[in-house]
């Protein structure tokens, strides 16, 4: 499986917030889709912190059994 944590800025990426996320906070994340990864990070730390950057491969595997 490819899933490393990164801390450096990673330009150029969209980030989206699931439809589901209030706009009171909470535990929310936002993901970003880059040509050979996705990128996971809290949305609570917008412009820094960690973020997960994930193979698309295994991403697709995530979504499909997410779905299910």
């Amino acid at each position: 499986m490819s899933v490393e944590q990164v801390s450096e800025n990673v330009d150029g990426l969209r980030w989206f917030k699931s439809s589901y996320s209030g706009s009171g906070g909470g535990d929310c994340v936002e993901v970003a889709a880059g040509l050979e990864a996705v990128y996971v990070r809290d949305s609570k730390v917008v412009g820094g912190g960690l973020m997960l950057r994930v193979g698309r491969g295994e991403w697709e595997a995530f979504v499909a059994l997410a779905v299910e």
